[in-house]
């Protein structure tokens, strides 16, 4: 399965998401200690998984496959859903699938990558998104994006039995700083490209 770079970080790239990464995908949401930070909940089937993937493809979402830049390793998935055009707002989902990623700033970097994609290229106003509140390692990386909590919903989900909260958090364009998509466009302007 062939990727891309259209956005470019330090440490991975974004790629336009390839039909075959579902099989990934469903690598990762059946793995339950990976899946159990993720608030969609697919069955444990690759078929459905499939169709998802291919949802999503069709819906108009804007999703990424993210990759490891120093290896072209598959690692991960972001997207921007439920976009409003009107309001200029979106909803904003990420999974780092490969755990061996986990905790060293790929899904910080991934989730910069595709906010500078969502306000310089699609020009959204604001991106929201939903966490677990016991995924501390989620809330770090989406607070060193920029993302800042605006509530708290009291026992909103259910895992192993247990009532847990969720943390809303959202960033507005005004709040973001290009990591990419601005230098490109400087390039552009002063004519080196």
């Amino acid at each position: 399965m062939p990727h891309y770079k259209k956005l470019i970080g330090k440490l991975c790239y974004l790629s336009p998401r390839d039909p075959d990464d579902f099989k990934k995908l469903a690598e990762w949401l059946n793995d339950v200690e990976t899946s159990m930070n993720m608030s969609i909940r697919i069955a444990p089937n690759e078929i459905e998984q499939k169709g998802v993937v291919e949802g999503w493809l069709k819906a108009g979402d804007h999703g990424f496959a993210i990759v490891d830049l120093a290896t072209d390793k598959h690692i991960g998935d972001c997207g921007l859903h439920q976009i409003d055009w009107v309001n200029r707002t979106a909803a904003f989902g990420i999974i780092i699938g490969e755990k061996e990623y986990w905790g060293k700033g790929y899904g910080t970097e991934a989730t910069r990558l595709i906010m500078d994609y969502g306000f310089n290229i699609l020009n959204l106003e604001s991106v929201r998104l939903q966490v677990k509140e016991f995924n501390k390692r989620g809330v770090r990386a989406y607070e060193k994006a920029g993302f800042k909590t605006i509530g708290i919903q009291r026992k909103e989900t259910f895992f192993g039995r247990k009532a847990l909260d969720v943390v809303n958090m959202d960033i507005l364009a005004e709040e973001f700083e290009s990591p990419y998509v601005r230098g490109v466009m400087d390039k552009v302007l002063n004519g080196a490209v």
